[in-house]
């Protein structure tokens, strides 16, 4: 049995990186700071997790979880996400409705915090904090931005990847409707040369669904350096919505689309 002693040594541990600006740490750097056996670490940490003042997303790393976050049972996502992703050694941007969120274009909290990566991995829940990978093919030529947080910053993709990203993954963006009603949000934010270069780091399909579906909110004025580069690269007439079937849907041969579905959201 862990000896008091040792408990509370661990508690000084993780006072002192508090005082110092870090709220997360691997179990090896603590054991290595204070001397503690495997075996006393892991006891040490699990009575401060059950005392709520730590949490662990991931097995051998901890967050320290401060009062005001207590009832939630772990630190925000964004106060823990970019030292986790490090620690893994993993690449990774926020995306979907978390970055919309992060550039003003959601129009509540998501219920998940979305990470996109190279490669699959399980979610994570910690108390009450859920967060989501979702796979990212290209991952590394997807332009982001760095946004400032309470613990130091996080890897965002850009408004115009993030619109690219939203037309790509409808269903984690809430479908059809929703994926419209953000991109009409985010349009404003838009540079249109930028634009097109984030649609390089997809398939030609996203930017075909995404050009059509800013046309509809109005923002065409934003899309015309993406359409000289979907009329180089689409060589296919695609369904708006893929999966969804309409009798003889329209075509729109500007975006090559087959309008299989309509947006039904209030701009």
């Amino acid at each position: 049995m862990i000896s008091e002693k040792a408990g509370k040594t661990l508690r000084d541990y993780v006072a002192d990186l508090a005082a110092k600006g870090r709220y997360c740490f691997a179990l090896g750097e603590a054991r290595k700071a204070i001397g503690l056996s495997p075996n006393a670490a892991r006891l040490a940490v699990n009575r401060m997790v059950k005392a709520g003042v730590l949490a662990s997303p991931a097995r051998g790393f901890y967050v320290v979880v401060p009062p005001e976050y207590r009832n939630l049972g772990c630190a925000p996502p964004d106060q823990f996400v970019p030292q986790l992703m490090e620690f893994l050694g993993i690449p990774y941007y926020v995306g979907l409705l978390s970055a919309a969120q992060y550039h003003g274009a959601a129009h509540q909290r998501p219920k998940e915090f979305q990470v996109m990566l190279r490669g699959s991995r399980r979610g994570i829940r910690c108390g009450q904090v859920r967060v989501v990978f979702v796979v990212r093919k290209g991952l590394k030529a997807v332009p982001v931005q760095s946004f400032n947080t309470a613990r130091g910053t996080i890897a965002v993709a850009t408004p115009e990847a993030t619109a690219v990203d939203l037309v790509g993954y409808p269903r984690r963006a809430g479908g059809l409707d929703q994926t419209a009603m953000v991109l009409a949000d985010l349009a404003e934010q838009l540079n249109a040369d930028l634009l097109s270069q984030a649609a390089a780091s997809a398939p030609v399909s996203w930017a075909q669904r995404l050009g059509y579906l800013l046309d509809w909110a109005g923002a065409g004025g934003k899309t015309e350096p993406l359409r000289e580069y979907v009329e180089t690269h689409a060589r296919d007439t695609i369904p708006l919505l893929p999966g969804a079937t309409r009798a003889e849907a329209p075509r729109n041969a500007k975006w090559k689309i087959r309008v299989n579905a309509e947006p039904e959201a209030d701009l």
